[in-house]
């Protein structure tokens, strides 16, 4: 049973609901909570969880969900996860907090894809499942909306700092997203008659006072002019201190950030800028594609017409400490990199987003690079170049001097690898993937 990771929800844009509701604990957590999953039981349909995960991975059951809350129970509360590894793939944590005055309920769901919500019969599921737990638990405030849109929108913290968002939680209207609960507080702060004559989709008081506000009959459509529009004039007449023409142009532009924009990355760095833009947050990620489709590598000048010869008086000495630096490099990650025991360019990509990643350059002392990353880097490029394109090493007493000879040029891998090792940009600019293919063009 595969369960979604953070890396995983973050491959594609998802729909994202939180919900933070009050109970009374003194019944019993699973009195208290059985509506909970009642309600998921009856209205996830086509979304619901298959996996509970406490201590330990469960098929889902009703005893499951109860016996993972007892394994992970303290006296602060428990937290367990529920998990749907198929299409659409679900990530839902409940967080239980147990006080003697109230306790609550923190609920986050991630559905992925969010086009899983594309139909109105799909989005009718979550709004029950929203509405009737608002109704058991009191809310102050509970969203649904993309993920990515979310990010560009600053939630949760709107600008503020974490004191701030501590100290007032949602305490007034910052956004308007495609699913909206507003507690009693909230309506009547800006009033219930207001509240209740929203323009959007669907305005509903529930029992308890607060209201719930769905602004378009489908979630994946959120990003359209016409669900935009609603948005704006849905947040402004919620918030007539606003300016409507403002507000529609801020969400135009947070649509056009996620307009899909398709890769173009240069050849020789294809393999290594084809990972990064997963790294990045969703909302930020066409944005990155469209820069490193701009991303032009200088040509590599680590390189001679003619060969210096070699001044080594032992050269099977020099090899064999070359040979040790290469190891130690191995040794030192391979389990990181598992292809760098293979020595092929897939291992030199492999080793261009693994520094990248790590932020390796700017993230560990320089003495230590200088010393040892550097040189053990440039033993193991060149052996690659040796291996896999027929080089044949000529040794110098100045490592960095040492060049392997391909076709009519010699390469300089010590040299490639120091400039390589001086930033994170650096490590676009110099990667040893672009080196490798540029070497491969001057193999006999």
């Amino acid at each position: 049973m595969k369960l979604l990771t953070l890396h995983d929800l973050n491959k594609a844009d998802g729909l994202s609901f939180t919900f933070e509701g009050s109970f009374d604990a003194t019944v019993g957590v699973e009195r208290a909570l059985t509506p909970l999953v009642d309600t998921l039981e009856k209205h996830a349909e086509g979304w619901m969880p298959t996996i509970v995960k406490s201590d330990r991975k469960r098929k889902y059951s009703r005893e499951a969900v109860w016996r993972a809350l007892e394994e992970r129970s303290d006296e602060h509360g428990s937290i367990i996860g529920l998990f749907r590894s198929e299409n659409p793939a679900v990530s839902l944590v409940f967080d239980l907090v147990l006080e003697q005055a109230q306790s609550s309920v923190h609920a986050s769901l991630d559905v992925q894809p969010i086009q899983f919500f594309s139909g109105v019969d799909a989005c009718r599921t979550l709004v029950a499942v929203s509405r009737a737990w608002a109704a058991q638990y009191p809310v102050s405030y509970a969203s649904a909306h993309s993920i990515a849109d979310e990010q560009l929108a600053g939630s949760p913290s709107f600008g503020r700092n974490d004191e701030q968002v501590r100290k007032d939680g949602f305490n007034k209207i910052y956004e308007l997203f495609w699913l909206n609960i507003f507690g009693p507080k909230l309506v009547e702060s800006v009033g219930r008659e207001r509240m209740l004559s929203t323009p959007a989709h669907l305005v509903e008081e529930l029992p308890n006072g607060s209201v719930l506000v769905v602004l378009w009959p489908t979630a994946s459509e959120f990003a359209s002019e016409e669900a935009r529009v609603v948005q704006a004039r849905a947040h402004v007449h919620l918030r007539p201190d606003l300016d409507f023409d403002t507000v529609l142009r801020t969400l135009r532009e947070r649509s056009a950030a996620l307009v899909p924009v398709e890769p173009r990355f240069h050849p020789d760095v294809a393999p290594f800028l084809s990972r990064l833009p997963d790294e990045f947050a969703i909302s930020e990620r066409q944005r990155k594609i469209a820069e490193l489709n701009a991303f032009r590598p200088p040509v590599p000048e680590e390189w001679l017409p003619v060969a210096h010869p070699s001044d080594v008086a032992n050269p099977e000495r020099v090899l064999e400490s070359y040979g040790d630096l290469s190891e130690g490099l191995v040794a030192a990650l391979h389990t990181k990199v598992p292809s760098i025991m293979d020595e092929t360019a897939e291992s030199l990509t492999d080793l261009d987003f693994y520094f990248w990643q790590e932020n390796f350059p700017e993230r560990y002392t320089r003495e230590l690079i200088d010393s040892h990353t550097a040189p053990a880097l440039g033993a193991y490029l060149g052996d690659v170049l040796v291996r896999r394109l027929s080089g044949t090493w000529v040794l110098r007493q100045k490592v960095e001097e040492s060049q392997v000879r391909v076709g009519k040029r010699v390469w300089l891998p010590f040299l490639r690898a120091r400039r390589y090792m001086q930033s994170r940009q650096s490590l676009l600019d110099y990667s040893l993937t672009q080196f490798f293919h540029e070497v491969s063009r001057y193999r006999p």
